[in-house]
């Protein structure tokens, strides 16, 4: 059944007149009827009985139009809501992001897309890139912001890896360090200095380049969170490696020193969607926000 006769007949109904019915839909008369003889056959009954003037509803006619009128009511309703999620006046964004974009990047977004889009819910996981792409891969998750180091690993034909940013890491030492008013360090320069890591095993950690420089660092303390080794290194306990991502939080005290680009690990960060799924409105937007702020 064609929804578009079931208006046909709501606005007949209503008028009371094919004539009537036509001037108000933008039809002839004769189009008017010829849809409602349409319809009468499609249910096998007339719907109205033809009068001198106008027309008035058969009892089967008035039957069907408090459904055709839910029917239509329903119709318009859904096409309200798909234009609300196209339109972003409804809807929802859901990210998964890694710890250092979450320091001011991601934040920096999402605050940026409630302003413009405050009706749409939101929702923020943070992981590591294995675990938001299994989040992604299941659909709990419609956009994912991951980094790596190397090239992304071969995934098929999963998902659409997009480069956001470069991002280099920085050396963070105390204020009063030696060192802190260089404009650019090479690591061999911090051989002998005590540093902080998320772990004992260097290879394991940021700290695998000072190996690949040719010293083993000096592990003092063991911290998991960026919070926790600034506080160290502005206690002056130690120095540490940072993202540039985490580095846009620092605390006051902490002087942030380039690498020299021979030395400097870089890592790719990537937005990531499902490979062959249409990416949803508020993503592609949320994801235009990040490349304005990673700009």
């Amino acid at each position: 059944m064609d929804m578009a006769w079931l208006d046909v007949f709501r606005t007949v109904a209503r008028l009371g007149s094919f004539t009537a019915a036509g001037e108000r839909l933008g039809f002839t008369q004769s189009a008017i009827s010829r849809q409602i003889a349409t319809l009468e056959a499609e249910l096998g009954t007339p719907l109205f009985d033809r009068l001198a003037r106008g027309v008035r509803l058969t009892e089967h006619g008035r039957a069907l139009l408090p459904h055709a009128e839910a029917m239509l009511e329903r119709l318009d309703s859904t096409r309200r809501d798909l234009v609300a999620l196209t339109e972003l006046t409804a809807g929802r964004l859901r990210v998964g992001a890694f710890d250092s974009a979450n320091a001011a990047l991601v934040p920096a977004a999402l605050a940026a897309f409630r302003a413009a889009h405050p009706d749409v819910a939101i929702s923020l996981t943070e992981g590591l890139a294995a675990h938001l792409l299994d989040l992604l891969a299941e659909g709990a998750i419609d956009l994912a912001l991951v980094a790596s180091y190397t090239e992304p690993a071969d995934t098929g034909e999963q998902f659409d890896f997009r480069p956001l940013m470069d991002d280099p890491v920085l050396v963070a030492l105390p204020r009063g360090h030696r060192l802190a008013r260089r404009r650019r360090l090479r690591l061999a320069e911090l051989a002998d200095e005590p540093w902080i890591a998320a772990r004992r095993h260097a290879e394991s950690t940021l700290l695998a380049a000072c190996v690949r420089s040719g010293f083993q660092p000096r592990i003092e303390y063991t911290v998991a969170a960026w919070t926790a080794k600034l506080g160290l290194v502005a206690a002056g306990l130690g120095i540490t490696l940072i993202p540039s991502l985490a580095a846009r939080v620092t605390r006051p005290g902490i002087a942030l020193i380039p690498l020299h680009p021979d030395g400097t690990p870089v890592r790719q960060v990537y937005t990531v969607t499902r490979r062959g799924r249409r990416v949803p409105p508020a993503a592609g937007a949320f994801a235009a926000l990040l490349r304005e702020g990673a700009g």
